[in-house]
């Protein structure tokens, strides 16, 4: 007679976080949280479960396929935020009167999207956003890009291992027109531009056809695609209208944070959501392995669209997969440990409450402390404690206690200080 041995998985797309995913996630956390404070942002979050209207708005019909859509058990149609951008709308609409502007917000949220996976796509991830609404000026975009910069340098990424690249919606609208591909095409068009790369140029000329655009259209279509500078632009345009002036700009804002060297003109970036009106953005690795890092860029409508008083607004969402897998593939930062200051063990059981009112002295003074919960022999305490997470460790032995003073060895520099008991019982508390 057998038994069937039963085994469960995460539900494919989602994922589990041992505690080692977690000291790589609490990094990157860290890193998103320390560098949006740094630059004045101010954190919120809302619910998980939207309304499926509000995403429907955003998004046309067909957002059902790609989310995570229900009825609860009252018959209303929700579903899991596949992002953040329309609940963050909804929120400022909701107090659009009471609140100051400019405003600077983040959030840290989970978010779900019944997709396709590939390398870089799950269909669950955290995404840092962050979003300037009310200021008209590419100052916006210039603070959103060089905070986010800034989180890749906090986690070990400069110029070497990743950069910005961009463009203007508006600037290629101005080269469409020029071209005589009428503005009707442009949301098409912009759609199956920003699937370049990913599906071959026949597809993405059929998808154009589809759109309704004929051969010459077509054609024009892919020389502009071919731009590679903003001269080559103003050549084509015999001038320079405001969406070529507007992302010149950018190039010289992002100078005055010293960050030139991190961003790059390309015509190819178009982002797929169709609430984009102006500079938009991708971030990826230099070498191109991996899918973009992070994306955003200004949508200036879509508070309009949920109820709110038009206003500008620029953000970003910086999800992390990619970063994780880049981190990995190069090593930076090679430990994401959040290392103890101190590990607690014991030879008997009878130094047990001693070893239990230190731990409890050192915790009160502000230090993070693994206490041992049974005796245990010198070589496994220190076998256990010493494999690189814990900065200092001390063993108490019937030696210790009878001379009153205890060995704390550094398992960093291999140092032992010694230390009189009643000092490490009763060390000052640590300030609130």
């Amino acid at each position: 007679m057998t038994s069937e041995t039963l085994h469960f998985e995460a539900p494919r797309g989602m994922r589990d976080f041992y505690p080692e995913d977690m000291d790589v996630r609490n990094a990157i956390f860290a890193a998103w949280t320390r560098a949006a404070r740094q630059f004045g942002f101010a954190q919120y979050d809302a619910c998980v479960v939207e309304s499926l209207d509000l995403l429907k708005r955003k998004s046309g019909e067909e957002i059902i396929d790609q989310i995570y859509a229900f009825q609860d058990k009252s018959g209303r149609e929700l579903a899991l935020r596949p992002e953040m951008t329309p609940t963050l709308a909804r929120l400022i609409a909701a107090r659009q009167g009471g609140l100051t502007f400019p405003l600077k917000w983040f959030a840290l949220a989970q978010c779900f999207r019944y997709e396709r996976m590939s390398r870089g796509r799950k269909r669950e991830h955290y995404q840092w956003n962050l979003d300037i609404v009310g200021e008209p000026s590419l100052a916006a975009e210039a603070e959103v890009l060089a905070c986010a910069l800034h989180a890749l340098s906090l986690l070990g990424l400069e110029a070497n291992d990743a950069r910005v690249h961009f463009s203007n919606r508006a600037l290629l609208a101005d080269l469409l027109l020029k071209f005589n591909i009428p503005a009707a095409h442009h949301p098409a068009t912009f759609l199956a531009l920003d699937k370049r790369g990913k599906i071959p140029d026949e597809e993405i000329t059929k998808l154009l056809k589809t759109a309704g655009l004929d051969d010459s259209h077509l054609e024009s279509v892919f020389k502009i695609t071919g731009i590679q500078s903003l001269d080559q632009a103003q050549a084509v345009l015999e001038g320079t209208p405001a969406s070529l002036l507007a992302t010149r700009t950018l190039t010289a804002l992002m100078a005055d944070y010293g960050l030139s060297d991190r961003i790059r003109f390309d015509i190819g970036v178009v982002r797929g959501l169709g609430y984009y009106t102006g500079i938009v953005f991708e971030a990826f690795d230099v070498d191109k392995k991996f899918r973009a890092i992070f994306g955003g860029g200004r949508y200036d409508r879509l508070l309009e669209d949920v109820g709110g008083k038009p206003l500008p607004a620029v953000g970003l969402g910086f999800g992390d997969v990619v970063i994780a897998e880049l981190l990995a593939d190069k090593g930076k930062p090679g430990d994401h440990r959040e290392r103890l200051d101190m590990a607690i063990g014991f030879m008997e059981d009878s130094q047990q409450p001693i070893a239990v009112q230190i731990a409890q002295a050192l915790r009160l003074t502000g230090k993070t402390v693994e206490g041992a919960l049974h005796a245990e022999k010198p070589r496994h305490f220190f076998a256990r404690v010493g494999k690189g997470g814990v900065r200092q460790a001390l063993y108490l032995g019937p030696d210790d206690l009878a001379r009153g003073s205890v060995r704390v060895k550094d398992l960093e520099n291999r140092t032992e200080t010694e230390i009189p008991l009643n000092v490490i019982r009763t060390p000052e508390r640590a300030s609130p």
